[in-house]
């Protein structure tokens, strides 16, 4: 049945729509499948996200028909679909009458990724005007709160050295909390793997305590103040609050240190708002494993990974992983800085809309993934800024002189690029970043060719 007529009307104009502020705008990439047509197609994708269905009904209305989600502009060659959603459709909650995720998702992602006729679609973008976008959670803690907690300056206080405890699963509590230690004598922010949680080999009754007693002799070691973030993913909301509980008591004065780790992709937005209303005060520590499921350049459904962080920061993620921009293991590009620019920025350009965020806080771009310290200069270089939380476990823990070292190592890289100096140069005045070229020959090969002679190591 061909809903063009109703579902679609080229002739809105986009910058009308934003002006209105009654609409969330979506982009997707959009094909029919052989023999529909794209115009129809589209007007399909958009009455299935809506008031339509595929059949004419008996109980719509001339109040249903001004709600409809409207395609507003389609081009074919490109792929590119665009639909207007009025506001009204997106679902408030009965005790604050905020808004969710969940309902966005519902909605722009829900049954028209399954239809018939729809070779693919995927939502590369979308805009959020300002009657809805205060309808959302946002933040409560952002980088600037753990910088306080380090001593720092409140703005551009720079970059966290962090990692996670390796091997991610295998430890029982006494070497997890050894390897914490280990790491705090050099660097600032640990956190628990995203399986790391309540194992039976590793109880998290037993490995917290441990865990907040390295933490306090680290501390007493360095002089320094020490981070952790804690994994409290459950499929109960009340599971998460009775671990993050738990875990505040056993830190104790030093609650304030504890970021709470959510799996916001496989838990899903439940999971995220409940660490974000249950713990306001504690940094949000956003994980996306499994995203690469739908957010994965070789997958035609779902969402982009920068769609996902743009979500991640209206329900109030502290931080979320963005990848590491091409610079380290997983799948990304250069222009992946984007992604760190839109969650972090009051304003920015996203790949079809501008947005602006009205002073609701900023998300941390947390950077992992076969990240070490020769790898950093150059992403640094990249991004334009240090202002980001690394979590390199094998770039730590693969360090030839101990994890210790190569926190040490990665603090290094970071004062190389804002000094702007030569790596190699910098390298023979700073020993931990020296020994680095040593503990990832194959990246300093191939970054850095001619880097055993130059550093007086040989051929």
């Amino acid at each position: 049945m061909d809903q063009s007529n109703r579902y679609a009307n080229l002739d809105l104009q986009e910058g009308d729509l934003i002006s209105g502020g009654n609409h969330i705008l979506t982009a997707y990439i959009m094909k029919p499948k052989d023999g529909y047509g794209y115009l129809e197609t589209s007007a399909h994708f958009a009455a299935e996200s809506s008031t339509g269905t595929n059949v004419r009904i008996s109980t719509t209305d001339d109040f249903t028909r001004g709600v409809d989600a409207l395609v507003y502009e389609i081009d074919e060659d490109k792929e590119l679909m665009k639909i207007a959603y009025p506001i009204e459709l997106f679902d408030r909650n009965i005790t604050d009458q905020k808004t969710m995720i969940a309902s966005f998702l519902t909605l722009t992602i829900g049954n028209n990724q399954g239809m018939g006729d729809v070779e693919y679609g995927k939502m590369v973008d979308f805009y959020i005007p300002p009657t809805l976008l205060k309808l959302y959670d946002g933040p409560t803690m952002g980088i600037s709160d753990l910088w306080k907690i380090l001593g720092r300056p409140l703005e551009n206080g720079g970059f966290i050295a962090g990692t996670i405890i390796k091997p991610k699963l295998g430890l029982r509590p006494e070497p997890f909390a050894k390897a914490a230690y280990e790491f705090w004598q050099g660097g600032d922010f640990i956190k628990n793997d995203e399986p790391q949680g309540n194992q039976v080999f590793a109880p998290l009754k037993e490995v917290i305590p441990l865990v907040a007693d390295a933490l306090m002799r680290a501390q007493d070691d360095t002089g320094e103040a020490k981070l952790f973030s804690a994994n409290i993913t459950a499929d109960d909301p009340f599971e998460m609050i009775a671990r993050g509980e738990f875990i505040l008591e056993a830190f104790g004065e030093f609650a304030s240190h504890v970021a709470f780790l959510v799996d916001g992709y496989v838990a899903g937005p439940t999971a995220v708002s409940t660490a974000r209303r249950q713990f306001p005060n504690q940094y949000l520590h956003y994980h996306r494993a499994g995203h690469g499921a739908v957010t994965s350049p070789q997958s035609n459904r779902g969402y982009t990974a920068f769609v996902l962080a743009k979500l991640s920061r209206l329900m109030g993620a502290s931080g979320i992983h963005v990848g590491t921009m091409s610079y380290g293991k997983m799948e990304g590009e250069t222009e992946d800085k984007n992604t760190a620019y839109m969650i972090e920025r009051d304003q920015a350009d996203g790949p079809f809309f501008h947005q602006e965020w009205n002073g609701m806080k900023p998300t941390t771009p947390i950077i992992s993934g076969g990240m070490n310290a020769l790898r950093l200069p150059g992403f640094f270089e990249n991004l334009g800024h240090g202002n980001v939380i690394l979590t390199a476990g094998g770039g730590s823990y693969g360090h030839k002189d101990g994890p210790a070292a190569g926190a040490l190592s990665l603090k290094q890289a970071y004062e190389c690029w804002k000094s702007e100096s030569n790596p190699i140069d910098f390298a023979k005045e700073n020993k931990e970043f020296a020994r680095a070229f040593e503990s990832f020959p194959h990246d300093a090969d191939e970054l850095f060719p001619g880097w055993k002679k130059e550093l007086d190591l040989g051929e």
